[in-house]
């Protein structure tokens, strides 16, 4: 590094303001947009100044529900630039774009021996804050990045590679791990119920592997936006009979995978029904413990394997970034999942429109 850049790097670490604007939940359904300290970093930490941080509906549940106590500041699925670094920081340098996985696993117990990453200690620490109790931090001006996190889960953005685009690199993430459980194969059919962000990253990536994809959905508008990722095989929920159009596009078996990227437990019988005997049936969405009405002869005789996928694997961080980043050069676009951008100041009505989807109301993101 020259001396001109290091004096610059220092000068922006020192430009840092002592307070920020976050969106702090205070409570269930009650999210306020306040003044805050900026979060001190330490040895080995960087602080990032967010550019953009998508809603995710994780973020939702928690703010609705009230699962974790209050306040917390939400939020990650972002990306930004470093504003500070700590002590000990070799790797990264203020001025240096990058994204921020918020979770990190150990990489040595019992769980991660096996590859469910998402079950570990470790991995269920979240590593990133924009202060109160850790909650990834992403609806604020700046985040702390903690040291295991900077170490495996801070990743540089390239230079031609836009911060929206660089947001869904966790998202992407979960959605390649839930595709690699399926283990598809080309000669195979796949359904996808659900065509929000989610469901299309799903469906996109299982349409990879060379099988026949298609997708439900109950509004037209999310199928147009599915078609330009080349999803051309669309049912729309609302006038069709799912189940039945599957068959007829499976000589009359059903699917061999179903991924249900809605959340909820009513669309679970859907999703055994459209199966075929011996077919998977993946839950991307049922994040919240419930009943929920199962036929067990279905997964018994009839040979259906009920599957989960839950959160992101480092094991394929490297294969989802290259393919985010490498996507945005070539057909896969991510930022055209966006339909709203929202100032930091309207995060309360950016999560209004989350928590209640319209026809035309895709990705929304924070961009502080």
């Amino acid at each position: 590094m020259s001396v001109m850049e290091r004096v610059e790097n220092e000068t922006r670490a020192h430009n840092v303001p002592a307070t920020m604007r976050a969106a702090v939940y205070r409570g269930v359904n009650d999210v306020r947009v306040e003044t805050i300290p900026v979060p001190e970093i330490g040895a080995s930490e960087v602080l990032v100044r967010i550019d953009t941080c998508g809603i995710c509906g994780t973020d939702l549940k928690k703010i609705h529900t009230g699962s974790h106590s209050a306040p917390r500041v939400f939020g990650h699925e972002m990306a930004g630039t470093i504003a500070a670094v700590g002590a000990g920081v070799t790797k990264f340098a203020a001025g240096d774009r990058v994204m921020a996985f918020h979770h990190i696993p150990c990489g040595t117990c019992y769980y991660c021996r096996k590859q469910t990453f998402a079950q570990c200690e470790v991995y269920k620490r979240v590593g990133c804050t924009a202060g109160f109790e850790p909650a990834g931090g992403g609806f604020a001006e700046y985040i702390r990045v903690m040291d295991w996190i900077v170490e495996r889960g801070l990743v540089r953005v390239p230079d031609d590679v836009p911060f929206e685009q660089a947001a869904f690199i966790e998202p992407v993430n979960t959605c390649l791990k839930a595709i690699k459980n399926l283990n598809l194969a080309a000669d195979e059919t796949v359904l996808v119920i659900g065509q929000g962000p989610i469901g299309i990253l799903l469906a996109a990536l299982a349409k990879r592997s060379g099988a026949s994809v298609l997708t439900s959905d109950l509004h037209a508008r999310r199928h147009e936006v599915a078609a330009k990722f080349r999803l051309d095989q669309p049912i729309d929920a609302a006038t069709e009979d799912v189940v039945a159009r599957v068959k007829n596009a499976s000589a009359g078996r059903g699917a061999d995978a179903v991924i249900l990227a809605v959340g909820g437990n009513a669309l679970i019988k859907t999703a055994m029904d459209a199966a075929r005997p011996g077919g998977r049936v993946l839950l991307f969405a049922q994040t919240q413990h419930g009943d929920a009405t199962i036929d067990p002869a279905a997964v018994c005789m009839d040979e259906k394997a009920l599957l989960g996928s839950y959160s992101a694997s480092v094991a394929i961080q490297d294969e989802g970034v290259e393919l985010v980043f490498d996507g945005y050069r070539k057909n896969f676009d991510l930022t055209q999942l966006i339909s709203h951008r929202f100032s930091l100041e309207q995060a309360p009505e950016a999560i209004a429109l989350a928590s209640n989807p319209q026809a035309d109301s895709m990705k929304i993101v924070l961009q502080p």
